[in-house]
């Protein structure tokens, strides 16, 4: 494929990506909580922390958040300890603890009939989000630590194997974790569906992922030395905003109205911000209103130059600060050393990038191999029924969880 044109005129890629929007109107499915046990003897100490966004998914209809009885009943139910000779008894139910904002923290202590055979049992949220993740921290009866990570398909992880102990989670398992991040992340594909929808050139693609990679690289270092600690419940509401943007800048391109669709976004955030202002909204004032300034003079710059591609790269960058931000803000809660937590970000940011770059080629490929069969749609109506798709979808998950 030449580097003058990446995408054909005639493209047909349409139905999956629409059908897989529609199937996901609650996606960020980015979908983790955190936990801590601590092994001592035949008692298992846990602290178990979900975030707000993660516990609103057991509300009842017309409660935004369960309380804390429903929310220790839940654990309860999903979080056990078994050993050689059977469950471990409950000796201090779960309870609320104080946590930072925007996450909800409980404690229970466990006593087990022997030391010997430990395994912990966590199934917490998979029957909600197949995708969910647990990220738990075990201190072992030595005093070390170890990362581990419950999943859909491993709820139980044991304390000793035979007569080793218990391996950590390594590098690989969370470059592994940042791949499956992109595949199960419906608005993450959506972001760069609409990155390969404007992009003509395979140059084009190079510098959007090269500034996605770039805004991730920030995210670490910032994250490792504690310059930044990101408020994790702006994230998801910011990501859909990026998508949105990607979606209008399609939308600017193909109707050679940049400055109409440039106003029509930052006035609607203006409004959102004076919305919040006066108390109706979650996102602060300032927030919105910077978002405003910087998606107005974005999509007025590119729809104006001839090439926008090297523009391109900061929205890309700062989409990869944002989305690197929301992992970096959930792995802070844990409060793992600086050197663990470097090689947890190097490796779920390395799977975001292998993943991505995966994505986008298949797509490619795909396109390719259903224009050389002639099965193809003209490219502009893909493109502009897509765009507008994209706006949409963006705009919806960005109120619903600005207001959330």
């Amino acid at each position: 494929m030449s580097e003058r044109r990446l995408a054909p005129r005639r493209v047909l890629w349409l139905a999956p990506w629409l059908a897989l929007a529609a199937a996901s109107a609650q996606a960020h499915t980015k979908s983790t909580t955190y936990s801590v046990w601590r092994v001592e003897g035949a008692s298992v100490h846990l602290v178990f922390t979900v975030p707000m966004t993660e516990s609103q998914r057991l509300a009842t209809p017309g409660v935004t958040q369960p309380g804390n009885e429903a929310l220790a009943a839940y654990i309860r139910e999903h979080l056990a300890v078994s050993s050689d000779r059977g469950p471990c008894a409950l000796v201090s139910a779960p309870k609320a603890l104080s946590a930072t904002v925007q996450f909800r923290r409980f404690e229970a202590q466990f006593r087990c009939p022997v030391a010997t055979g430990l395994v912990l049992h966590d199934s917490a949220f998979f029957e909600l989000v197949p995708s969910h993740v647990n990220l738990a921290q075990v201190e072992l009866a030595d005093g070390r630590f170890v990362e581990q990570l419950f999943t859909q398909s491993n709820q139980g992880i044991a304390t000793t194997r035979g007569n080793e102990q218990m391996r950590d989670a390594g590098f690989l398992r969370y470059v592994q974790l940042g791949i499956m991040h992109i595949f199960t992340g419906v608005d993450h594909m959506s972001f760069l569906l609409g990155l390969v929808l404007i992009s003509r050139r395979l140059r084009d693609l190079v510098y959007v992922v090269t500034g996605f990679t770039i805004g991730h690289s920030v995210t670490l270092a910032l994250a490792v030395t504690g310059v930044i600690r990101p408020h994790a419940e702006y994230i998801d509401a910011l990501v859909a905003l990026t998508i949105a943007m990607i979606g209008a800048e399609n939308v600017a391109v193909a109707t050679h109205r940049p400055a109409f669709v440039a106003l029509g976004v930052g006035a609607t955030l203006g409004l959102m911000a004076l919305f919040s202002l006066l108390g109706l909204g979650g996102l602060p004032p300032l927030l919105l209103l910077g978002a405003a300034l910087f998606a107005t003079n974005y999509l007025m710059l590119s729809g104006h130059l001839r090439d926008a591609a090297r523009l391109r790269l900061v929205v890309t960058l700062v989409f990869g600060l944002i989305h690197g931000f929301g992992f970096a803000a959930d792995l802070l809660e844990l409060r793992l050393p600086s050197e663990q937590l470097f090689s947890i970000l190097l490796g779920f940011n390395l799977g975001v990038e292998v993943g991505q770059l995966t994505l986008v080629f298949v797509l490619l490929g795909a396109v390719w191999l259903l224009v050389r069969g002639r099965l193809a749609l003209p490219r502009p109506i893909v493109v502009d029924t897509l765009a507008a798709g994209l706006v949409a979808l963006g705009v919806f998950w960005f109120v619903s969880r600005s207001y959330a």
